[in-house]
């Protein structure tokens, strides 16, 4: 379920990191141990080239440890450099540029309405064909099956975290976090309850922007710092799931995230407003929407917005969980809607991986109207 950052990040003290052990070891990539086996990529999987990883199992990489000097001192403070990203990334993005993969569309721009604009282009044409508008490229996901209710959460870590993270271990409940790369950063212990807690980590990129303004290289500096992280603070784990911040994607930003990275991008299909609490919306109506939706149909299944970004957004799902259970829903980590799915261009999760040829626009769900919780929220 999503989030928005609205959180405005300050400077960790490397004080209580100094208690940390400087360097962990980490040497089994081959079995999940607590961590969920479907969130992040197979071993084999081109993506890991991109990565500072050799070969398994018992890859001789040594990671710093979750908030040691190393570690904190491994990442951008703020907005990337695109200047200084590792040549493996810009040298993957001009090749795929130079093989026709990446289509020639210029960033948008946002009107005053905070919705993408492409000129002459409509937003829902197979040219463009923009999230923000409902538009759906073939291989994302917008909906769960039938019955089922996918768990998750945007924007995290962060202080409210924790009681979220508790609770779902009480119920023995599992949820995909759309974590935001510099609140990983900030919030290091969360992010270290998180995973400790084996619940699956996804890419929500390093610092919320509306991704179809930026240029392929800011692209890629999003998408990469964001599963360094990731990859780094879990054993070499690489994400296989992302959810465009604000739903702002496009073509452009799609081919991207999948040639370069293996992403798959998650969307949603209801939307709690929880991002407005307190002040722009109430508990009371977040539970009469929940209500509704949970006691409605289950055709299509649930992928519900929501976050971890205030003690009430918490509350929220808090309240709404035993309505869940309630109304007969099959309640799993949203990483896992697509689990017997390991790569959307293999014939099975065995099989030979091979790069996809390029964006395909599938049927097309839209409309002119955009969607009312891509601009208008902090997903």
């Amino acid at each position: 379920m999503i989030c928005v950052v609205a959180a405005v990040l300050f400077g960790l003290s490397l004080a209580e990191a100094a208690i940390l052990p400087e360097r962990s070891v980490i040497t089994d990539h081959t079995s999940a141990g607590s961590l969920g086996g479907k969130w992040y990529h197979r071993d084999d999987h081109p993506a890991h080239a991109l990565f500072k990883r050799q070969s398994i199992p018992g890859d001789g990489v040594t990671y710093p440890a979750i908030g040691s000097k190393q570690w904190l001192s491994a990442y951008p403070q703020g907005l990337p450099d695109t200047s200084k990203l590792p040549q493996e990334w810009v040298n993957a993005l001009n090749a795929a540029v130079a093989a026709g993969k990446i289509p020639d569309l210029a960033p948008s721009t946002n009107n005053a309405a905070g919705l993408p604009t492409y000129g002459s282009l409509k937003p829902t044409s197979p040219e463009v064909c923009s999230g923000t508008y409902q538009c759906q490229i073939a291989g994302d996901i917008w909906a769960a099956p039938d019955g089922f209710l996918g768990c998750g959460f945007d924007d995290g870590p962060l202080p409210p975290s924790p009681r979220l993270y508790e609770f779902l271990q009480q119920q023995n409940q599992r949820a995909t976090h759309f974590f935001i790369g510099e609140n990983m950063l900030q919030y290091w212990q969360e992010f270290q309850q998180a995973i400790t807690n084996g619940d699956d980590i996804a890419v929500h990129t390093w610092t919320h922007p509306y991704m179809t303004t930026l240029t392929n290289i800011e692209l890629v500096a999003q998408f990469g710092w964001t599963m360094e992280i990731i990859h780094n603070s879990t054993g070499g784990r690489l994400p296989r799931f992302w959810r465009p911040p604000y739903g702002d994607s496009d073509v452009r930003v799609h081919a991207i995230a999948k040639e370069l990275f293996g992403l798959t991008a998650i969307f949603w299909n209801q939307d709690t407003n929880d991002w407005m609490l307190p002040g722009g919306t109430t508990l009371a109506k977040i539970n009469t929407s929940m209500t509704k939706w949970l006691t409605g149909p289950k055709s299509p299944g649930l992928i519900i917005l929501e976050h971890e970004l205030s003690n009430d957004s918490v509350q929220a799902f808090i309240d709404a969980y035993p309505v869940m259970k309630a109304n007969g829903w099959n309640i799993t980590s949203t990483a896992e809607l697509a689990g017997n799915v390991p790569y959307q261009n293999a014939d099975s999760s065995t099989a030979p991986v091979t790069p996809a040829n390029g964006v395909i626009v599938g049927d097309i769900n839209s409309s002119e109207a955009p969607s009312t919780s891509s601009a208008t929220s902090a997903p």
